[in-house]
């Protein structure tokens, strides 16, 4: 008997098949980009959600995959690969307290949800990126993953926040004893250098969905 947990993984696995999470999924079929999420799978009651026929219509159309390739998706034996539960938020809500402790590992509530083949960072987690700020590099809708044990080297792409709360997407040009150099991905925005007294975390971008 197909499960209402059968049907939600599909739609996770078949998000991470296109490297997005379930909102970018979404978005991408044209539906509301909540519709997927995970506090969507069931009322307030505790009644189970499942998701239309119609919904499913659109995501198969959108990515292009067929009713089977949907179907062998279904079922806790579907895929050989090693998946781990990532934490995505917007790249836009990363600046914002609370979702992240002193050493730059998610924390606190509002995270999504995406399922990504095994980093073998526990730490590990997603931006979804909105706008156009980082073009041509990242573009809307693009979803990044950082890890923050990954090591980081010169001319890697990494996400650092400062003391102040802003958070940037940048790559890393040179590293001293004393501050950061970073060049802007879109150079239409300015360069940064900054005091390393000023950073409270960098960590390296491992993946990205292009």
């Amino acid at each position: 008997m197909l499960k209402h947990t059968d049907i939600w993984r599909a739609i996770d696995r078949l998000a991470v098949q296109h490297g997005l999470s379930a909102s970018g999924l979404a978005r991408r079929a044209g539906l509301d980009p909540t519709t997927f999420n995970k506090s969507k799978r069931t009322t307030n009651d505790g009644k189970l959600r499942w998701p239309s026929t119609e919904s499913i219509s659109k995501v198969l159309d959108a990515t292009g995959a067929s009713l089977s390739e949907f179907v062998s998706l279904v079922g806790d034996g579907a895929g050989t690969t090693p998946l781990q539960r990532v934490p995505v938020i917007g790249y836009a809500q990363a600046g914002a307290a609370g979702y992240f402790d002193d050493a730059g590992f998610p924390a606190g509530s509002g995270w999504d949800e995406l399922l990504f083949p095994s980093l073998g960072d526990p730490h590990a987690y997603a931006l979804e990126i909105s706008g156009d700020s980082m073009e041509p590099v990242y573009r809307d809708g693009d979803t990044i993953i950082v890890s923050p044990a990954a090591q980081i080297r010169r001319n890697d792409r990494v996400v650092v926040r400062t003391k102040g709360g802003e958070v940037m997407a940048k790559q890393l040009i040179r590293e001293t004893a004393t501050k950061i150099e970073l060049l802007s991905i879109n150079r239409a925005h300015p360069d940064r250098s900054i005091p390393l007294s000023d950073v409270a975390w960098m960590a390296r971008i491992i993946w990205a969905s292009q």
